[in-house]
């Protein structure tokens, strides 16, 4: 595989740049209530500004599908962009067109604009040819560093990059790949990973790459009561993949021959409803009653996750280990996030809702690397490359 070429292998003076960035931050009544994403953004932009390049940045933001919906507008990061980086930063109409072929003319050396929603039109994520030439037509140069988007075929991540005279990748970029690619490449062992989610049909292609790869994996969620149930327990009204069942057993039956220890709950948090206000009882051990529903891995099965985690050369987690959103049924997920966060070996965690509970429990700073892409992170764990990757190098 060639070399990722990043924006530290490109002079950019006078050139004008367009950065493809994640910022599709959180809004709440007209305000950004997370700068999380802008901030990763940041090292990427000042790095360009102050190598004298005109930049223009671009970006989705929610789901418009393709009409002009103002509540999706990139005009709030834009005004936080401006306060942050204590510049002017002039916010286009569009992402394409003649407006932004005259501001981007119009540009001086170290200016920044932002460009309108790329979701605004249908053919971002189609990827249509005539809208990426449209898109990358006022530009010299581009940049990704929106890593949460590379594992989509859309225009602003593939079909613009033909279009410029040169292509790179971002620090951000850059950082994910690397600190994934250890994963990958160079594992320490032993390598223990802690899986957990709704379903099993979503983390079918990252158990059964991680089969190949580690000596212990920590099955949670909701996803637990299918391989639960296909070993014969009980598991009362708890939510199971039917259609998964026999993939359950063969996931079983592939990690026993590798000799791949593959843990799932002994015990439970439970309740009668699927509710932050229900009751939450612990069961006994791994059979659920007729009449309630796991919610969390139990005490015991936190002790013997923990445990494993704490012994970790090199560790991943993608899942929470329950419904952590309300407080009853969060315990699980926060162990795991403070075993992480003193575990010794080279810790990943990836996934949104991973990330969100390592962010909550206050210690996302002592893991080795938080992922700022769940999708993207697993394909390139699965696959060991993604579409907006492999655009860079060609």
């Amino acid at each position: 595989m060639s070399t990722l070429k990043t924006i530290s292998d490109l002079e950019l003076a006078g050139r004008s740049v367009l950065m493809r960035l994640d910022l599709n931050v959180p809004i709440r009544d007209g305000k950004i209530t997370s700068d999380a994403r802008i901030n990763a953004a940041l090292p990427t932009i000042r790095h360009a500004l102050e190598a004298g390049a005109k930049v223009a940045v671009c970006s989705h933001m929610g789901r418009p599908k393709g009409e002009r919906r103002m509540e999706f507008s990139l005009e709030p990061v834009a005004q936080r962009l401006s306060e942050i980086l204590k510049v002017d930063v002039a916010l286009a109409d569009d992402c394409i067109g003649d407006g932004v072929k005259a501001m981007a003319a119009a540009q001086r050396d170290g200016d920044l604009m932002v460009l309108e929603n790329l979701r605004f039109h249908k053919g971002e994520t189609k990827n249509d040819p005539e809208f990426s030439k449209s898109l990358a037509a006022p530009f010299d140069v581009f940049i990704n560093d929106a890593f949460g988007a590379c594992h989509r075929e859309h225009a602003s991540i593939v079909g613009a990059v033909p279009h410029v005279s040169d292509a790179a990748a971002g620090f951000l970029l850059e950082r994910e790949v690397k600190a994934l690619g250890r994963l990958m490449d160079c594992v320490e062992r032993p390598f223990v990973a802690v899986v957990g989610g709704a379903k099993v049909s979503d983390k079918l292609g990252i158990i059964r790459t991680l089969l190949d790869k580690v000596q212990s994996i920590c099955i949670g969620g909701a996803m637990a009561y299918t391989f639960l149930k296909a070993q014969g327990h009980s598991v009362g009204t708890s939510r199971v993949e039917e259609d998964q069942l026999d993939v359950a057993k063969k996931i079983l039956a592939a990690a026993k021959t590798r000799g791949v220890d593959f843990l799932l709950p002994s015990d439970h948090v439970v309740a009668a409803q699927f509710s932050e206000s229900a009751s939450a009882e612990e069961t006994k051990g791994v059979d659920i009653a007729d009449g309630m529903m796991g919610l969390d891995i139990g005490p015991q099965s936190r002790q013997r996750y923990c445990d494993v985690v704490s012994g970790a050369a090199s560790f991943l987690w993608n899942g929470p280990m329950g419904v952590f959103e309300w407080e009853r049924f969060g315990e699980g997920t926060f162990a795991i996030a403070r075993t992480a966060a003193k575990c010794a070996g080279y810790t990943v965690v990836g996934g949104g809702d991973s990330v969100a509970a390592i962010e909550a429990a206050g210690v996302a700073a002592e893991v080795n690397h938080v992922s700022t892409g769940g999708g993207a992170s697993l394909e390139l764990l699965q696959t060991g490359d993604l579409p907006g990757l492999r655009v860079l190098r060609s």
